[in-house]
């Protein structure tokens, strides 16, 4: 017999009473709080084209990697949970090994997205994995299924998509200029391919950001201007933060004759390793005095070795589930750039990692001394009901919540993103209800500051509300 699927509505709140009891008081008042969604990577294209998902592997397997990283640790091939592979076979391996998901957030997002999204009932296995694509893909099908209606449906504010800086972002252009459209849907300008002198294809790309910026890049200084023209093009489609992913964290200023013999030298093809290293740290300390001219938020994500799999990626291609996290240090290596732009009234920078240890260790201080520096939330690996309370217990006695920046989704996919801010909100309102119970909070103060966690403070750090 089928298992019924059901979510209990004290889901993540503390087991005992009164918290509990606290907790949910708090819950019901940002439980219909607007989503503002400030990181992640749906592409604006599928709000554009208004396609619905063709079926339910499309929807929550293929394009997300937290999945398909654990489907292929339990053995399954990656190139089985992709097209050409068949849908319904795709749908199967994830039925198949759901008991193995047990405990897992993957496991929890997927069951809020099929329960409280698509209206499932029945728990999956192999024995019900047929029947379920079945009434998923009757239930994708429907007009209240379309992107444009979940979005409205999940009661989404402002959602922001993560972008090369040569993209023409026509997609944003669509939505913005349709007049049956009233969502908000704004670029993210990620600049890191272009960065990294020794990437793989950068000369290919640099090719790209000249067409892209309507000028030769022949010099550093055309590279700069055209970075700087791209920037501003973003500004001018809505974005309001820049986002950039390094494996070693490192800032520094090189000398104007040493940055632009570097990079005539990569030019030509003739970069060494250490020198795009320096490159790349002198980058972010020129991509933070762009902030401070321009007022795009920086977001600095630190700390993954991408692509640990040799052999996947030459399979699959990047962001295939191979990324693994490396110890982080932050105090030293952003003293330079903090050092020249950490107290400048236009500049801010939302810190994240996936390094735990460096939370109450550097990461807190620094935004207890900088108005610049704000502690980004749990990521990747740490964006799970314990990898949050941990988080907060971490940094709140340094630094409060009104340091932090609010709940960063991350999510691949649109139907993820309700899921994620569910749990988000429940862990916050159980921290919380704690210290209502250790009366170190009042209950009306802290259902304020429950809502503001929901929506005003990523709206305000990430300067979505225009301010």
């Amino acid at each position: 017999m089928s298992e019924p699927l059901t979510i209990h509505p004290h889901i993540l709140l503390p087991p005992g009473a009164p918290a509990r009891g606290v907790a949910a008081e708090l819950y019901a008042e940002i439980a219909g709080a607007p989503i503002v969604s400030p990181h992640g990577h749906v592409d604006a294209a599928l709000l554009a084209q208004d396609t619905p998902s063709s079926d339910p592997a499309a929807l929550l397997v293929t394009p997300d990697h937290y999945v398909t990283r654990l489907l292929h640790a339990h053995g399954v091939a990656l190139e089985d949970l992709r097209p050409p592979a068949e849908p319904r076979a795709i749908w199967r391996e994830l039925c198949a090994r759901w008991p193995l998901l047990a405990g897992t957030v993957v496991r929890l997002w997927l069951e809020l997205i099929l329960h409280d999204v698509l209206g499932v009932r029945v728990v999956p296995s192999a024995d019900t994995a047929d029947a379920l694509f079945d009434e998923l893909s009757e239930r994708l099908a429907l007009e209240q299924s379309r992107p444009r209606a979940l979005y409205e449906r999940f009661a989404i504010e402002l959602l922001a998509t993560t972008d090369d800086p040569a993209d023409d972002l026509r997609h944003h252009r669509a939505l913005a200029g349709d007049q049956r459209w009233s969502g908000r849907v704004v670029p993210t300008f990620r600049p890191d391919a272009h960065l990294d002198l020794a990437r793989p294809g950068w000369p290919a790309r640099i090719e790209r950001l000249a067409a892209a910026a309507d000028m030769p890049i022949d010099s550093y200084d055309d590279f700069v201007a055209a970075l700087e023209r791209r920037r501003s093009f973003f500004a001018e489609h809505g974005a309001t933060c820049s986002d950039h992913g390094v494996e070693h964290l490192q800032t520094e200023r090189l000398d104007d004759r040493t940055v632009r013999r570097i990079f005539a030298a990569a030019l030509r093809g003739d970069c060494h390793r250490q020198e795009a290293v320096a490159f790349g740290a002198h980058m972010l300390d020129e991509m933070a005095r762009m902030s401070c001219e321009d007022g795009l938020v920086m977001q600095l994500h630190p700390g993954v070795l991408r692509d640990h799999h040799g052999a996947t990626l030459r399979a699959h291609g990047a962001n295939a589930g191979a990324d693994i996290p490396l110890r982080a240090e932050f105090t030293r290596a952003l003293r330079p750039l903090l050092e020249r732009y950490g107290t400048h009234p236009r500049f801010r920078i939302v810190l994240f990692t996936v390094d735990e240890t460096t939370l109450s260790r550097e990461l807190a201080p620094l935004a207890g001394f900088y108005p610049s520096v704000y502690v980004g939330a749990p990521w990747w690996f740490l964006d799970s009901p314990a990898g949050m309370l941990r988080y907060r217990r971490a940094v709140t006695d340094t630094i409060g919540v009104h340091r932090t920046a609010g709940f960063v989704d991350d999510a691949r996919s649109l139907c993820s993103i309700p899921a994620r801010h569910e749990v988000a909100r429940r862990v916050d309102c159980a921290f919380l209800a704690g210290l209502v119970c250790e009366h170190r909070l009042s209950l009306g103060e802290a259902a304020a500051i429950a809502r503001d966690l929901a929506h005003d403070l990523p709206a305000r750090v990430f300067r979505l509300d225009g301010a």
